[in-house]
């Protein structure tokens, strides 16, 4: 899996951040977590084609999270992308998307399909799951969790013991039983399970029950922290970086990505270093940045 973070500011692009966009990438699958003004281009600078892309989430529809759906859809129909384009959101997606797209002058975009998310399992696939959280910020808001599922692992000296090689180890890693050399070899007997990882990805919120459940015993939480304790006056439903530490560390997760930093901080040093008071295994997302997870 490697995570590509394409825009990591907040309601305006600076010179260093554009707008939210996160990639993940698993086994041929490119999944795209918002899609803020300009992530088309960001894809061009990351050397990554927009056309690969299969499934795009958006957390809620403020423009800097949604802007650059019209022309990630235009530049996936230019680079050939063949296929139904599924697009996940909260409550008021397909108005959102129906209206973006009739405000434009053109012949025909891709093939799409919006799914309305609220709560629960919204996508099961062969390797993994995706779950969705309600968040609570000024909008209908929603954040993600990708979860892999468990695999099955050959153990190697309990194989070598029964002489076991060739296609039979594929199929045992399957969880199937076989027959081997006219004995019936039971999967359970030379496999064990490896726990498949979780990634979350938190937007725009305050705590919430829902943070904590996407929070809860992550390998990597993803999550926003707009300002630092130098803002002392809330006027925003955003998370401080405390405050996102503060959840990374109540749901055990193990590492934390702090985004969606303010243009305010010139120096994403000083963010880091107000993060490590709260939380050790903690990095400050930047454009461009990738993370193999």
């Amino acid at each position: 899996m490697n995570i590509t973070f394409l825009g990591t500011g907040c309601m305006q692009p600076t010179t260093k951040r554009n707008h939210s966009a996160i990639l993940f990438s698993h086994k041929g699958e490119n999944l795209l977590f918002d899609c803020g003004e300009g992530t088309q281009r960001q894809f061009r600078f990351a050397g990554l084609k927009p056309a690969k892309v299969t499934r795009i989430f958006i957390t809620h529809w403020h423009g800097d999270h949604c802007f650059g759906l019209p022309g990630m859809l235009s530049a996936m129909k230019a680079d050939g992308f063949d296929g139904v384009l599924e697009i996940y959101g909260p409550k008021g997606s397909k108005t959102y998307v129906k209206h973006m797209l009739k405000g434009l002058a053109y012949r025909s975009f891709i093939n799409y399909k919006v799914t309305e998310v609220s709560n629960g399992k919204i996508v099961d696939a062969q390797d993994y799951v995706i779950e969705a959280h309600p968040l609570k910020h000024s909008v209908s808001c929603v954040g993600y969790s990708f979860i892999e599922k468990d695999k099955l692992r050959i153990d190697v000296k309990k194989a070598a013991k029964l002489e076991l090689s060739g296609p039979v180890l594929g199929e045992l890693q399957k969880g199937k039983n076989v027959i081997f050399n006219d004995k019936k070899i039971m999967f359970k007997d030379v496999t064990y399970a490896v726990k498949g990882k979780k990634i979350s990805y938190i937007a725009d919120t305050v705590k919430c029950p829902g943070a904590s459940r996407l929070a809860k015993d992550c390998d990597l939480l993803i999550c926003e922290g707009t300002h630092c304790d130098d803002i002392k006056e809330r006027k925003y439903m955003h998370l401080t970086v405390r405050e996102a530490c503060e959840i990374a560390t109540k749901g055990n997760a193990k590492k934390l990505i702090v985004t969606h930093i303010s243009g305010r901080y010139k120096d994403s040093k000083d963010v880091l270093k107000e993060a490590k008071k709260y939380f050790k295994k903690v990095a400050i997302a930047e454009d461009f940045m990738v993370v193999e997870a």
